[in-house]
């Protein structure tokens, strides 16, 4: 189910009504919460239902045997199963047809002719989201961390939670799991704020994602020509905008529904085009799934602790996973390998190079390299295969179209929207969003709040799904 529906509308309308209308304990309505979680995620695929049921179990008894074990042999074997359950299901139907291809392709070099067979793999919505969320939870047991989650019905609340169950943000148990203990009601504030939050992440989704910049995006990575320089780089820099609105749209529509309920969850965009640095950047973007790379990857890996060159390898084994993490294609791992390239390039240029920062111009210059080096490695992301990036790549920097694929009011759209957002980041990156917005004067509030539901109203959409889905 889509946030961005009629549907979604009615079905949030009951859960709401059910929550604060309905005589129920506070057991009945996490009951509540949890059978609305699996109804908004079964309406999707009904069947997939069985692998978050199969992944809560798992989950919850090996956490429990690893609480209660203190035999470091035993409490090995429960993490390896909570490690193996989950990046089994993540391995087979995400990455089953990826593996296959490789590996037909590599036994082909020796003369080996295979023909795989054909697997209709269905990716699950939002598996690579709740299988990270859960495996943070058996891990911080193992290495003790948390506590268990008290009663099973924490737990699977914790899983499935539908706010962020499928685009997250990536929820740790000790932040979300002890919210669930006692009864939360939101205050007019919180409520009124989680409903402004929703409303501003479904206008960045539908007026900005979808309507002004996906047009643009799409007919440049669509080309199969090369393109005049001007279009390349517009139709980069929309996906850049589009990519940005889609994703932290999804998060603030998270944040804003957990909050009409009484939930709080972490932000998980803060302003990521204004960053002056790759780590700026990382720090920023998709805050939730850069955290747990770096606590449950980067640091076992060693971090920086073992000198210069093993912090360049860890730093660049990090973000390749990373990039697998987004999808199962080379493009990805391209994408990766170009953020870890970017992260230790950065720290050998601050060991031996003294750059003063402190000057808001030279921030400004920064920030402006770090989002067009940013915006080159969208191109990796967004594009089919090596042959289409590359090609682009070329209209970018060398090889040059003749025939334009842009109309002029895409390009000053595209241009003018991403100038903004650009300078909008720098200059608002010290803020967060929640601070302005409760700053702000009552009647601006309020003026600003109609635009977006006219043009919510305005604009026609088919309910797209959110970019993020697919991973």
């Amino acid at each position: 189910m889509l946030f961005n529906t009629i549907g979604f509308f009615a079905f949030l309308i009951v859960v709401l009504v059910l929550y604060y209308l309905a005589p129920l304990t506070w057991k009945a309505k996490k009951i509540m919460l949890l059978a609305a979680s699996y109804l908004f995620y079964g309406l999707w695929n009904p069947p997939l239902i069985a692998l978050l049921v199969i992944s809560t179990l798992v989950d919850w008894t090996a956490g429990n045997q690893l609480a209660k074990n203190e035999k470091n042999k035993k409490r090995r074997y429960w993490l390896l199963l909570s490690i193996i359950v989950n990046l089994g299901f993540l391995g087979f139907f995400k990455y089953g047809n990826f593996m296959l291809e490789n590996f037909q392709q590599l036994v082909a070099l020796f003369g080996v002719e295979y023909t795989p067979p054909k697997w209709d793999i269905l990716l699950p919505m939002g598996i690579s989201f709740y299988t990270f969320q859960t495996m943070s939870y058996t891990i911080d047991l193992y290495f003790k961390r948390i506590q268990p989650a008290r009663t099973f019905l924490d737990f699977a609340l914790y899983v499935t939670f539908f706010p962020q169950l499928v685009a997250g943000p990536i929820v740790r148990s000790d932040e979300l799991v002890p919210q669930f203990y006692e009864p939360k009601r939101a205050s007019q504030q919180q409520f009124f704020t989680g409903l402004l939050l929703l409303t501003i992440g479904l206008f960045q989704k539908t007026v900005f994602a979808d309507s002004l910049l996906s047009p643009v995006s799409d007919s440049v990575f669509g080309s199969k020509d090369l393109l005049l320089p001007l279009d390349a780089w517009t139709g980069v820099l929309a996906f850049s905008g589009q990519i940005f609105f889609d994703f932290a749209g999804y998060s603030l529509c998270a944040i804003g529904i957990a909050n009409m309920l009484g939930f709080t969850l972490s932000d998980n965009f803060r302003y990521p085009y204004g960053s002056v640095g790759f780590s700026d950047l990382w720090r920023r973007w998709h805050i939730s799934l850069s955290s747990w790379l770096r606590d449950y990857l980067y640091i076992p890996l060693g971090g920086n602790r073992f000198g210069v060159s093993r912090t360049y390898v860890n730093l660049m084994l990090t973000m390749l996973l990373g990039g697998l993490w987004h999808g199962a294609a080379w493009t990805f791992v391209a994408w990766g390998f170009l953020h870890g390239l970017y992260l230790a390039l950065e720290r050998f240029f601050k060991n031996y190079v003294s750059i003063k920062t402190d000057s808001q111009t030279v921030q400004l210059l920064l920030a402006f390299l770090t989002f067009n080096c940013v915006n080159i490695t969208w191109v990796f992301f967004r594009a089919k295969d090596f042959g289409s990036a590359l090609r682009l790549l070329g209209s970018m920097f060398f090889l040059h179209g003749d025939k334009p694929v842009l109309t002029t009011n895409h390009l000053v759209l595209a241009l003018l929207l991403m100038t903004m957002v650009f300078l909008g980041h720098f200059f608002m990156r010290r803020y967060a969003l929640v601070d302005v917005l409760q700053r702000t004067p009552g009647w601006l509030l309020v003026a600003g709040w109609g635009i977006m539901i006219f043009a919510l109203m305005v604009v026609q959409t088919t309910g797209q799904q959110f970019i993020y889905f697919q991973f």
